[in-house]
């Protein structure tokens, strides 16, 4: 589970020398996670995305990417999983109510994708992760699309387990609307 990007207030934007502000849209971008528990993949969920992205394809090393998920609102389908999932040993959202990303780093790759580095804010902890992407221009916008995997307990999540998986893996599908 992953604590996921900053909270933004927005303005009035445009493009200005070709790097094209963007802001992310919760209703049109998902953020899941699958996880092994009892040997059994376990999908999940998680809602309120907002942030911002700055992004020209023409110039990934001036781009950024800054994010932030909603922790309470994971979802696994199963109530009462979710209900321990927010609790202090897992997500503690009482406490750490966001998990966010920060980009430090946008480069391109071999085959015509986008590597990003950045933070991952998850609890009281913060990793450096990489990960690829992909960028569609689509009618209003633009999806970023990528994946990663995580070490939960890198992040205090879940403690020791014999029947939980201690990685994880995140799927992004991103819309940002240009403004």
């Amino acid at each position: 589970m992953a604590r996921y990007l900053i909270f933004f207030a927005f303005g009035l934007l445009t493009c200005i020398n070709g790097l094209c502000q963007h802001r992310l849209v919760n209703a049109r971008s998902t953020v899941n996670f699958r996880i092994r528990n009892l040997g059994i993949s376990v999908n999940g969920s998680f809602s309120g995305l907002l942030g911002k992205i700055s992004f020209d394809e023409n110039n990934p090393g001036a781009a950024s990417f800054e994010a932030t998920v909603d922790a309470s609102s994971v979802n696994t389908g199963i109530g009462a999983r979710d209900r321990h999932l927010k609790k202090p040993d897992y997500l503690n959202i009482e406490k750490y109510p966001t998990i966010s990303f920060v980009s430090e780093k946008v480069t391109r790759e071999s085959d015509g994708g986008y590597m990003v580095t950045g933070k991952l804010f998850i609890k009281d902890k913060v990793k450096q992760i990489s990960f690829p992407f992909t960028a569609e221009a689509e009618q209003e916008g633009t999806r970023f699309t990528g994946s990663f995997s995580i070490n939960r307990r890198e992040f205090n999540v879940g403690g020791s387990s014999i029947s939980l998986s201690d990685n994880l893996t995140i799927f992004l599908s991103v819309f940002a609307d240009k403004y």
